[in-house]
């Protein structure tokens, strides 16, 4: 079957979504997970195949491996889904016109998504639940590096969607070539949206060649100012959290912008990230700083690279400022507007921050690693959208549904 076939048979698969009741795709989710969980030895044998091809040194690697836990969590994710409310149906707005015609605003689904995604095999279920709780079919294009643990996953899909007497190819999962890339870029009139999960340079050769509407999930270059009236309790743990929890995600911390006045701090600030042998750009005053006060082998005279770059590895930079103007303007020149920090003691400060930095999501002394839709209470998220267009931040169920205005009335006419 070629690629044009497996996305034609999607959409029309996607069809019988559409009278789906909430409480069957629950419990197919419900289902999922279990089945996750039982097949757990199957699908670390086929992901363990993915990582022996990998180099352990690929900031991927971290992304691409799966564990009993991770399962679990993936599951669990599931599950949350499957607890929230439907999005479909929803009647977000309702006019009656003076001629008493009625005008309903409802959400309902795109029809078929399109998600292209690298080595994160976590997507591949993220993705199915999310689209199945919002009435969509879905169709993955994960990379080669992910192949084995995608194939695995989406088999679990498929035995369970066959279970319930549903089509399973409402979860289509392409070959992991360039022909199919293509194919799904340009499958006009059958897949209603396209969503990129990866690298910026995965991103943008989306935007540049999709012809459908695309849904930009940018790169995460991230920040955390520490201001003048910054508390070092606070922010010594916010930095390394949010460095080193999981350097290999686009809400990990890639530069520490630091108020001059507070260079003398700089050292107890950084001290936590020794313990994960974080490497240290520092720009100069940052670097006399710490010299002598941070392992010599991990520190670095920064270079205009070291700013604006998306580390994904145990790596950052650090900037000093003279204001908080300062750091908003490094922010705005530097920023993919993903996740953006501020650790103050200021109420001005952090308003002034909250006010003008322009990111889908901006903390006031909270770690930037909560930029998560499952974090936010959302079941799970299909991406960090860094656009302005439909949607923006944490994606889950509502941003998988556009609307349609239903129109009623009792024979009126236009004159």
């Amino acid at each position: 079957m070629n690629i044009q076939e497996l996305l034609l048979n999607t959409q029309k698969a996607s069809r019988s979504l559409i009278t789906l009741e909430d409480e069957a795709i629950n419990r197919i989710l419900l289902d999922t997970a279990d089945a996750l969980i039982e097949n757990t030895d199957a699908i670390l044998e086929a992901n363990q195949k993915d990582l022996d091809r990998m180099d352990p040194a690929n900031p991927k690697y971290d992304r691409l491996k799966l564990t009993a836990g991770r399962l679990a969590g993936i599951a669990g994710d599931m599950q949350n889904v499957a607890s929230l409310p439907s999005p479909l149906g929803t009647v977000i707005s309702e006019t009656v016109r003076p001629n008493e015609m009625t005008i309903q605003k409802v959400s309902v689904p795109f029809g078929v998504i399109g998600i292209i995604y690298e080595a994160r095999p976590n997507v591949t279920c993220d993705v199915f639940s999310l689209c199945l709780k919002s009435g969509n079919a879905c169709v993955l294009k994960g990379g080669s590096d992910a192949d084995e643990s995608n194939r695995a996953l989406v088999h679990v899909i498929h035995q369970v969607l066959e279970k319930h007497g549903l089509n399973k190819e409402i979860c289509t999962l392409l070959p992991p070539d360039r022909e199919a890339t293509t194919a799904l870029l340009n499958a006009v009139g059958i897949v209603d949206l396209i969503i990129p999960r990866g690298s910026s340079s995965l991103i943008e050769f989306v935007r540049n060649n999709a012809r459908i509407p695309v849904i930009e999930t940018g790169a995460g270059i991230c920040h955390t100012y520490f201001d003048a009236t910054g508390d070092v309790n606070k922010g010594a743990p916010i930095i390394n959290n949010a460095k080193t929890r999981r350097v290999s995600v686009c809400n990990s911390l890639d530069c520490l912008i630091i108020h001059k006045d507070r260079l003398t701090d700089l050292p107890a600030l950084c001290s936590p990230l020794k313990d994960s042998k974080v490497l240290i750009y520092a720009d100069a005053p940052a670097y006399q700083a710490l010299q002598g006060n941070y392992p010599e082998e991990l520190l670095e005279p920064a270079n205009p690279e070291s700013f604006g770059t998306e580390f994904l590895d145990y790596k950052m930079s650090i900037r000093t400022v003279d204001s908080l103007e300062d750091a908003l303007r490094h922010i705005a020149d530097h920023s993919s507007r993903h996740s953006e920090c501020i650790v103050s003691e200021s109420e001005a400060a952090i308003r002034l921050f909250l006010q003008k930095v322009d990111a889908a999501c901006v903390y006031a002394n909270v770690s930037t690693a909560f930029t998560d839709g499952a974090q936010f209470g959302m079941g799970a998220e299909i991406g960090i959208s860094t656009q302005k267009l439909h949607a923006r931040g944490p994606m889950a169920l509502p941003e998988l549904t556009t609307y349609k205005y239903l129109i009623t009335g009792k024979g009126q006419i236009r004159k």
